[in-house]
């Protein structure tokens, strides 16, 4: 009976044992066993692994793909338009070892701090190159510059034993101050494009209304020009019928052209005529035969 106590006593510490040297590596994790701070073994696949109890510990680092938010920095541009960019990364733990190495106990909180000072290194850098603009920064082009800041900075983050997989553009915009500046320059630009298209609706009237005018004179002296010769083909006309009156009698064309002249001269109520008795123009009423 008194060896029960102690059958029980070793079973239990066996117990402790075994429990103390297994530990379970989760399908969303990587672990690294430790033996006083050295990296004695990395288990990357999921399930059931070993180490050697109270004398080695386990480090779990999470294999899930993270997110990573930037803070607002600002970027000049090559047209020195100022702009307060922020970005978005995602990345996961590629290398635990070197990972490990990097930050050694300052863990996730001192990776992702030495990712944002990569990535806005590299946001800086490809933002401020000398062929982007403020209007490539926010048009569809940002894709891909979002492609080659990510590009650039993994370089950089594989020392860290990091994969960037994925970094975008969140936001783009102007600082207060120069907002003001920048509506000024915009409501500028505005009124000279609207200056230069009433400039050229005026040239295009001063066309129209000029080929009008020079449609209106054509039209004019075409139209005189067909009445000059319409009167003088009519004034042809009348010199041949007064021809042919005249030779046909004489004494009557004279009479004709008497009554004619006295129907012209003394038109009206109130015409006052002074001129010699004696005048040729009052022949016929001094008699029927002009005498």
């Amino acid at each position: 009976m008194k060896k029960l106590p102690i059958l029980f006593g070793i079973l239990f510490v066996a117990v402790v044992l075994v429990m103390s040297s297994l530990f379970i590596v989760d399908e969303r994790q990587k672990a690294l066993v430790l033996q006083f701070g050295q990296i004695k073994s990395v288990k990357e696949e999921p399930g059931l692994a070993f180490k050697i109890p109270f004398i080695q510990e386990v480090v779990y680092y999470d294999d899930r793909i993270l997110s990573l938010e930037t803070p607002e920095i600002e970027v000049t541009p090559s047209d020195d338009r100022r702009l307060l960019v922020d970005a978005f990364a995602r990345y996961r733990i590629a290398d635990v070892v070197r990972f490990r190495q990097a930050v050694s106990t300052g863990g996730v909180r001192l990776a992702e701090d030495r990712l944002k000072g990569i990535l806005n290194a590299q946001v800086r850098e490809v933002l401020g190159a000398d062929t982007v603009t403020s209007n490539t920064i926010i048009s569809a082009d940002r894709g891909a510059l979002a492609l080659r800041i990510r590009d650039q900075a993994r370089s950089e983050a594989a020392s860290l034993g990091v994969d960037i997989v994925d970094v975008r553009l969140k936001q783009t915009f102007l600082p207060d101050q120069n907002l003001d500046a920048t509506f000024a320059r915009m409501r500028a630009e505005r009124e000279r494009e609207a200056a230069d298209e009433r400039a050229r609706g005026e040239e295009a009237a001063q066309r129209v209304r000029a080929q009008a005018d020079r449609t209106v004179v054509e039209l004019e002296s075409d139209a005189r020009r067909q009445a000059e010769i319409t009167r003088g083909e009519a004034d042809a006309e009348k010199n041949r019928i007064y021809a042919e009156a005249y030779g046909a009698d004489p004494d009557f064309f004279e009479f004709y052209r008497s009554l004619d002249a006295y129907r012209q001269g003394l038109k009206g109520s109130n015409t006052t005529m002074v001129m010699s008795p004696d005048s040729e123009f009052f022949d016929y009423l001094k008699s029927d035969s002009g005498r």
